[in-house]
C-alpha cells in the first residue's frame, strides 16, 4: 500500500453523506491530506441552506491539521465523491475548488508544491502551483521574505 491508498483509505471512511438537520448536509465530499510532518488529517464538507455555513473537505482537512498540529505546509492532498479521483469520469474529479485553492496558497507558500490528486488509478497528480500559475499573492510573499 503506497500513501496514496493510505489517504484515500482515511478519506473514504469519512464518506456517509447525512443530513445534520433540515438544514446542513455533510459528508459527502470528503478528503485526507499528508501533513509536511507525515501526519494525516481528513476532512468532510459541511453545506448549510444559507451558504455561510458552507466548508469544503479539503479546508476542513486542513483547518483540522493546523488545529491539531500547528502545521501549515501540505505534501499530499486527495478528495473526492463517492470513488477516487478520475480524469476519465467528471463525476469523481477531486480538484479543489477555486476558494481552496486560494487558501491553501495563503495558508502558506510552499504549498504550491503540494502534490493533489488528478487521477488515482494512474497516480497523476498535479501541483497547486500548477493550477494556480501566476497567484496574485507572491509578490506579497516575496515582500515579507525581504523585511518589507
Amino acid at each position: 500500500m503506497d500513501i496514496w491508498d493510505t489517504l484515500f483509505e482515511k478519506a473514504k471512511a469519512e464518506y456517509h453523506p447525512e443530513d445534520v438537520s433540515p438544514f446542513i448536509y455533510a459528508h459527502h465530499v470528503v478528503c485526507a491530506l499528508e501533513a509536511e510532518n507525515g501526519e494525516i488529517f481528513t476532512g468532510f464538507c459541511i453545506e448549510g441552506c444559507s451558504g455561510v455555513m458552507n466548508l469544503c473537505a479539503e479546508r476542513v482537512a486542513a483547518l483540522n491539521m493546523y488545529v491539531n498540529s500547528g502545521q501549515t505546509v501540505v505534501k499530499r492532498l486527495i478528495a473526492f465523491r463517492d470513488k477516487a479521483p478520475s480524469e476519465s469520469d467528471s463525476s469523481s474529479s477531486g480538484m479543489p475548488c477555486g476558494a481552496c485553492r486560494e487558501f491553501f496558497m495563503q495558508l502558506d507558500e510552499r504549498n504550491k508544491s503540494m502534490e493533489i490528486m488528478a487521477d488515482f488509478s494512474s497516480r497523476r497528480t498535479v501541483t497547486l502551483g500548477e493550477l494556480l500559475q501566476n497567484w496574485w499573492g507572491n509578490e506579497r510573499y516575496e515582500q515579507q521574505c525581504k523585511g518589507e
